[in-house]
């Protein structure tokens, strides 16, 4: 559509621009420099705080994931000590000399070790109160007590305590 008495030149390289003076240009200039430099800085804040936000998020989650774990071993340490009563049956009919037993007690501990279950071999050692119960005390002329029987054996899970071997201790 065509206007022909329109004051608009039909081409926008026919239309002059208003001369400004240097004053003004240096005045545009300036206030572009401080808008570009209020940009900048807010540009870094804000990364900045996505930065912070982001270790924040990554701990966060590394805190969730310990946690998650953490609450899986305990449950499973729970889940393992109520078994062991089946591995002192099992130990205690093997000791009884019972045929058969020692493949299913060999199986059971056998898994139950890959996970991480311990036995406490404490026979002979110094004498811990925080691994072993003492139970019975034998006077003996050593300056540490040792122990020299054991009547129940302890368990670690995962290098916690599960259940502390009962000893008789001598010394």
């Amino acid at each position: 559509m065509s206007f022909p008495h329109s004051s608009f030149p039909r081409d926008p390289a026919d239309a002059v621009a208003p001369e400004s003076s240097e004053e003004e240009e240096a005045a545009a200039e300036a206030a572009l420099g401080a808008d570009l430099a209020s940009l900048v800085k807010e540009n870094e804040e804000r990364l900045a705080q996505l930065q912070r936000l982001q270790a924040d998020f990554e701990n966060f989650r590394k805190q969730a994931q310990k946690r998650v774990l953490d609450e899986v071993d305990r449950a499973t340490g729970k889940f393992v000590e109520e078994l062991l009563p089946v591995l002192d049956a099992c130990e205690g009919a093997f000791a009884h000399g019972v045929d058969g037993i020692e493949p299913i007690w060999s199986q059971l501990l056998g898994v139950l070790q890959r996970h991480g279950l311990e036995v406490m071999d404490v026979m002979g050692a110094a004498f811990d109160p925080t691994e072993q119960e003492a139970v019975m005390h034998e006077p003996g002329d050593s300056a540490a007590p040792e122990v020299v029987e054991v009547f129940r054996t302890g368990y670690r899970w995962k290098g916690k305590v599960l259940r502390a071997a009962m000893v008789k201790v001598k010394g």
